[in-house]
């Protein structure tokens, strides 16, 4: 018997698929029969001399057996060169030139291959891995709770050990191992892993913190209530089939007779072979909603189910983040669902202000231990701030996880850094995958509550047909027995006069026309029950069969009364065994965490140049120092640089960045790099998607866009306009035009206002406006707007600012006293910044309001050679007696910074010069001025001396 070598050739199995792996026990054990030739053309680079090789084995053939030359030849007038290196064995009788004694068998490596994995990957998803659809359960499940069944261990009687329960699904359902089938049992029985857990345990059943359950050999357990009502009722009643166990000795059920879609209320997870399921719990009453929702409407859209059952419900809690996921797995059955634990903030000393972050629940299938663990390295490494101590006081009342922050520590910050850096916030990726008519499937929502009520139903119909045959049985019985009370006598006599209990019956059957089974019947009773009272019972019965038989058939006849059962039978589960949901539902898009989510909301002072160049730094960089002195220097600056602006905002705010040509631009505040104040700043055309040439001229902070809020706009030239603060909420990368330009002219100042302001306007002689902004028509933003103020020859405007609507009725009240009220020196005032370093504080009420285009009232009296720096409306925030809180910010052109209190500056009439408010020998000129309010003074700085530069 020879093995040849053969050219690649495709081959087609025939008759015996296990041929190939034949022809190999063939070869190992009988190796002395076979001999490989090489072919020059496949094996050119073999020695001429190696062109027989043979196959080595240490087997020995038994000598007693003589079997039938078996060899492999090559066919080439059959198979082309164009194979895949295959092997032809050919089976010859005793005498090769028989026909009948060859049989030639063809098969591909890669087609055996596929159908052995194939057939393996099958084994594992039907047999171990995968959930069926209708009821749930994985085969190892679906034996424990059977055998338990079995076994009598009821919710009503006494718990049995484990370890019992274990050897009889081993020795009659599951042949595999103890370890195995004890981690499902456990696991059934944490209330933790499922919502409705289906195993009552009692003992070391294993704890969140993954701490092992103990031995078997200690645990006990026994059903639970639910367990019998949803899943183990009706099965002795023929509702599903009962097939062979391993070893065929007897039967044990394909699926339970589940009456809630127990795959959705509990879920389940598996990993099978080039797939896997992860299906999320949910709520029982949900649930069960939802199934009467499809039954009452099989033609409900997926927003009307989420309705009744809006998402997951996990037994550890949790809040989910937004329906985005969870729309997206109920329709297609993947997505994913963000689930962040339930956390609350306690305050542990109201004097230091010191909090503690308290964690109350986890997401689900989280390592209570681990997430522990994980905060405490974080905090070692430095990754995690603002956190002091980390504590478990978690008991069997419930969880409580404590971590007390630092003092000065934002819990919110800490939170939001908790979420992102831990499993504090989680995901659980949806991938609802089920067996459904023997067949792996991805379903959706309502093609699982679909499936499930087909099998409801078959459930339901194979029940009636049993209780229908069991009734008409017995009212078949019922119904010779009535026939032989009623004729009793005849009956005694013809069963006297039988010889044996064959005859007895025959006679019976044909004299009163009765079955064998009838007959029979009435030799069974017994002669108590002849009696006239038996006889009523048995007509009785025979009516209530009747009625049964009745309603079963009429049952049968009508869908809409099997729907009608299931919907009732569900809902009896519901009312039994409902319990409110655990895991609450946060109506947001994404329980992703942006950058914004970790960065604390504090004040930051912003400082941009001429050229450009602007800084974010804290607000305290800069103490509070006296009237007349020289100042701190804001930083370095590059060579003709000089400071344009300086302003007080929040990290979170959204700064808008308007430019000389009227584009605004817009960028977060906490996206410019914070730095000390001698640092020369960021230039804007890195934040800044900036033309050649432009310059920033003005900055608002925004930190809402509300509807009913304005910005005002002015220009060198004199134009004012008011354009809602709602068209600047979406500004693309490259910006948007805010005001259309004449050439010449350029966009300087722009504030945030709304109707029931006043916006008070100056010009660099000192002359100063005050209208209301109501009287400003609100434009788009490509326009160019009215004319604001009729200015001077050389003259140009100064400076802008807004006295807000709190100030309005106190402004009224001023404007409409007598003429010696008016004289009064009472706030609100306007404070006057000149280019010298003076300044001075008027009080509203000497200005009249009036409307544009007017070359407005005298405020200051300059010099030749001096001008309006800047002009602000102060007296927001007044002290106990009086006078104002707030502080001016002066900055020259040399970048020197002077912080000093309103409250210094002097109250003068509209024509006097102003004090010294900075001496400016070797500065040049103020070159911006921005107002702090009390709330941004440190309280350690109020008597600090000046700092030169």
């Amino acid at each position: 018997m020879k093995l040849h070598t053969l050219k690649p050739q495709t081959l087609l199995t025939q008759s015996n698929p296990m041929a190939f792996s034949t022809g190999i026990r063939l070869l190992r054990c009988y190796h002395h029969h076979f001999t490989f030739t090489a072919t020059p053309s496949r094996f050119s680079g073999l020695r001429k001399t190696s062109s027989e090789l043979r196959l080595l084995s240490s087997v020995t053939p038994p000598p007693r057996k003589q079997l039938r030359p078996v060899s492999a030849r090559r066919k080439e007038e059959e198979v082309g060169d164009e194979g895949n290196g295959s092997v032809i064995l050919t089976d010859r009788g005793e005498n090769e030139g028989g026909n009948g004694g060859e049989r030639v068998v063809l098969t591909e490596l890669h087609k055996e291959a596929t159908e052995a994995y194939m057939s393996y990957a099958m084994s594992v998803l039907l047999g171990r891995a995968l959930p069926d659809v209708r009821d749930g359960l994985k085969p190892v499940h679906r034996r424990i709770l059977y055998a338990m069944h079995e076994l009598g261990i009821s919710s009503k009687k006494p718990y049995k050990k484990c370890a019992r329960v274990v050897g009889e699904v081993l020795g009659k359902f599951h042949p595999h191992g103890d370890t195995a089938v004890y981690d499902s049992l456990v696991r059934m029985a944490q209330d933790f892993s499922l919502r409705s857990p289906l195993i009552r345990g009692h003992g070391n059943f294993g704890s969140i913190d993954a701490d092992p359950p103990a031995a078997m050999r200690y645990t006990e357990c026994r059903l639970e209530a639910l367990t019998e009502s949803m899943l183990l009722a009706d099965l002795e009643q023929n509702t599903v089939d009962f097939v062979p166990n391993f070893d065929n000795s007897q039967k044990e059920p394909s699926l339970l007779p589940a009456r809630v879609p127990n795959l959705l209320l509990n879920g389940a997870s598996g990993i099978a072979v080039g797939m896997a399921t992860n299906i999320p719990p949910h709520n029982l009453g949900e649930l069960v909603d939802a199934l009467s929702a499809l039954i009452h409407n099989p033609e409900a859209t997926l927003q009307e189910l989420l309705e009744y059952m809006p998402g997951p419900d996990f037994p550890t809690g949790g809040i989910i983040m937004g329906n985005i996921g969870i729309l997206e797995a109920y329709r297609t059955g993947r997505g994913r669902v963000v689930i962040r634990g339930k956390t609350d903030i306690e305050l542990l000393d109201s004097k230091t202000k010191r909090a503690a972050i308290i964690i109350q629940e986890v997401p689900y299938q989280t390592n209570k231990a681990s997430l522990v663990e994980k905060i405490a390295d974080l905090v070692e490494n430095k990754i995690l701030e603002g956190v002091s101590d980390i504590r478990d006081e978690s008991d069997r009342s419930g969880m409580r996880i404590v971590i007390e922050l630092k003092r000065g520590s934002d819990p919110a910050i800490v939170l939001n850094n908790l979420y992102r850096l831990t499993a504090l916030q989680s995901s659980f990726s949806c991938n609802m995958v089920g067996i459904l008519n023997g067949q792996p499937k991805l379903m959706g929502l309502k093609e699982l509550l679909q499936a499930f009520l087909d099998f409801r139903c078959s459930v339901v119909e194979r029940r009636a047909k049993f209780k229908l045959s069991q009734a008409q049985e017995r009212n078949h019985i019922v119904e010779g027995i009535i026939v032989g009370l009623d004729n009793l006598d005849e009956v005694i006599n013809t069963i006297r006069k039988a010889s044996s209990n064959a005859l007895a019956a025959a006679s019976l059957r044909k004299e009163f026309e009765l079955s064998e089974k009838q007959a029979e019947a009435i030799l069974d009773i017994s002669l108590r029950r002849l009696t006239a009272l038996e006889r009523n019972k048995f007509v009785e019965e025979g009516k209530s069969l009747r009625t049964q038989i009745s309603k079963l058939e009429e049952l049968l006849s009508s869908k809409k009364q099997i729907l009608q059962l299931i919907e009732e039978e569900a809902i009896e589960i519901k009312n039994k065994f409902f319990t409110p949901r655990r895991s609450m539902l946060e109506d947001t898009d994404s329980g992703e965490l942006e950058d914004i989510d970790v960065i604390p909301n504090e004040e930051m002072l912003l400082a941009i140049s001429e050229k450009g160049y602007v800084k974010r730094m804290k607000p305290d960089t800069f103490n509070l120092q006296n009237r007349g002195t020289i100042g701190k220097s804001v930083g370095k600056l590059r060579v003709n640089d000089a400071m344009s602006d300086f302003l007080v905002c929040r990290a979170h705010d959204k700064v808008l960045y308007f430019s000389d040509k009227g584009t605004v631009y817009s960028s977060p505040a906490y996206k410019i790099p914070e730095c000390s104040r001698t640092a020369a700043g960021t230039p804007l055309v890195q934040i800044l998607s900036l033309s050649d040439g432009e310059r920033i001229t003005s900055i608002i902070p925004v930190s809402e866009f509300a509807g009913d809020q304005y910005l005002v706009m002015l220009t060198v030239n004199g134009y004012i306009k008011k354009v809602s603060l709602n068209y600047f909420a979406s500004i693309r990368c490259t910006g948007i035009i805010a005001i259309q330009l004449v050439p010449g002219d350029e966009l300087k100042w722009v504030k945030c206002c709304s109707n029931n302001d006043f916006v008070a306007m100056a010009s660099q002689n000192g002359m100063v406006i005050l209208t209301p902004c109501a009287n400003i028509r609100a434009l788009g933003r490509n326009t160019r707007g009215s004319v604001a103020m009729r200015l001077k020859e050389g003259d140009k405007v100064a400076s802008m600012d807004i006295i807000p609507d709190a100030l309005q009725k106190e402004l009224d009240k001023t404007l409409e006293v007598n003429q010696r009220q008016r004289r009064s020196m009472k706030g609100p005032w306007l404070l006057f910044v000149s280019e010298s370093g003076c300044g001075k504080r008027v009080p509203v009420s000497r200005f009249r309001t009036s409307p544009l285009n007017r070359v407005g009232l005298i405020g200051y009296k300059f010099s030749s050679e001096d001008r309006l720096a800047a002009v602000f409306v102060v007296g927001f925030s007044l002290g106990e007696d009086g006078e104002s809180d707030e502080q001016v910010v002066l900055v020259s052109q040399s970048g020197t910074v002077n912080r000093i209190k309103v409250r210094d500056i002097s109250i003068q009439s509209r024509y006097a010069r102003g004090v010294i408010l900075m001496r400016l020998e070797h500065a040049g000129k103020i070159q911006s001025a921005s107002l702090i309010s009390a709330a941004d003074a440190d309280p350690e700085d109020e008597n600090a001396t000046a700092v030169a530069a």
